[in-house]
């Protein structure tokens, strides 16, 4: 008998590797998946419950079955958000009208040229703003946007923030990383001064506001500046325990910040197992996470950080007590000096050592490209 308190709470579902955008930090749409073998909302349907649900990408809008992947994992968890490029306004529009309460986070690399040019599509900034002002129009709750921070747009990071506040919406934070998910491993912030000195503004900023939840993203982005600085995680990474990737051919891995240079190991795939429980601890999947409690890369992601600083919260919470202060008093926070939290985990982990040599070859079909009809389909915002 399995011990339930040992499945996991989050859940980020890949449903597909298409996508309309061109991100110049990230190489998905050059590597698309087969929509005809993609994961289907019945397979999705074994999935235990969970406390949080990310629908994410490629492009999740170019789903024709999306409405049905929501509906299914809306009897798993109470709360589901999407990640989206915001580029099909009228499908985002048309999905938050059945489902009110849904979650929509629209990626943001900049001001209108900025993101223009990084995302490689003409009228991105303009259809990602009017996703979201529709959403707040329609009374949907919890929307905002975000960025990926390269050595090419921190300075409108800070900007982007100031309109998250005029708006009244979210606003999330990370930086480039490299990974299989990404087909990248060139992904290096070079400029480190300017792009940490704009978070430090942001963490400034972000200590000034009156919501505790900003306190503690300042806290994550004091952790992207120490990733960016090259040191090991703050908190440690236990991808595959709390949370995991389902990947777009039913796949499920720790995390989507693998590279096969260091090492790259499904947990298991859903298609091939009887119950969600019987992957979940398997043999292999108790290997993984060992490689997990080992990993030397360093990565400071939402998806493996969020879960840590909730599970040891006395750290971050210890670090936002002081800063607070120090903000209300109009003394500056200290980012030259940052804290590694040790809660016994692995010595090895994050030490950035040389790459193992392992070369796990990628699950999706190599040379897979999408037809012309199916360009003008991902392209097509008809809801």
């Amino acid at each position: 008998m399995h011990d339930k308190s040992l499945m996991p709470t989050d859940i980020s579902i890949i449903t597909t590797y298409r996508c309309q955008m061109r991100c110049k930090m990230c190489n998905i749409w050059e590597n698309p998946t087969d929509r005809k073998k993609e994961i289907t909302p019945e397979e999705l349907e074994r999935l235990p419950n969970f406390k949080f649900v990310n629908v994410t990408g490629g492009e999740p809008f170019v789903r024709k079955d999306l409405e049905d992947i929501i509906e299914v994992m809306y009897t798993k968890s109470p709360r589901i958000v999407i990640s989206t490029s915001g580029w099909h306004v009228n499908k985002i529009h048309k999905l938050a009208e059945r489902f009110p309460n849904i979650g929509i986070r629209v990626s943001i690399e900049g001001l209108s040229q900025k993101n223009d040019d990084l995302r490689g599509r003409e009228g991105g900034f303009d259809r990602g703003i009017k996703t979201l002002l529709g959403l707040k129009e329609r009374g949907v709750k919890d929307i905002g946007f975000g960025i990926t921070v390269s050595n090419k747009n921190s300075e409108d990071m800070l900007w982007l923030h100031k309109l998250s506040q005029t708006l009244g919406m979210e606003f999330a934070t990370a930086t480039f990383h490299n990974s299989y998910y990404f087909h990248r491993d060139d992904n290096e912030v070079t400029n480190k001064d300017e792009v940490t000195e704009n978070f430090h503004a942001l963490i400034e900023d972000l200590m000034k506001e009156n919501h505790p939840k900003s306190w503690f993203r300042a806290f994550f982005n004091l952790g992207l500046i120490n990733y960016i600085r090259g040191n090991p995680r703050m908190l440690p990474c236990e991808a595959g325990t709390a949370n995991f990737f389902i990947e777009p051919y039913g796949d499920v891995y720790p995390c989507n910040g693998l590279e096969e240079k260091y090492w790259k190991e499904s947990m298991g795939n859903i298609r091939d197992f009887d119950s969600f429980e019987d992957l979940w601890f398997s043999e292999q999947a108790h290997r993984v996470r060992g490689l997990v409690r080992t990993c030397p890369k360093n990565c400071w992601m939402v998806g493996t950080a969020a879960p840590v600083m909730k599970k040891y919260i006395k750290h971050p919470l210890k670090w936002v007590v002081k800063n607070k202060i120090k903000s209300l008093l109009g003394k500056p926070i200290c980012v030259d000096t940052i804290p590694k939290c040790n809660v016994g985990q692995d010595p090895l982990q994050g030490d950035l050592r040389q790459p193992r040599g392992i070369v796990v070859p990628l699950t999706l079909d190599p040379g897979y490209k999408l037809s012309d009809e199916e360009e003008a389909e991902i392209l097509a915002d008809i809801g």
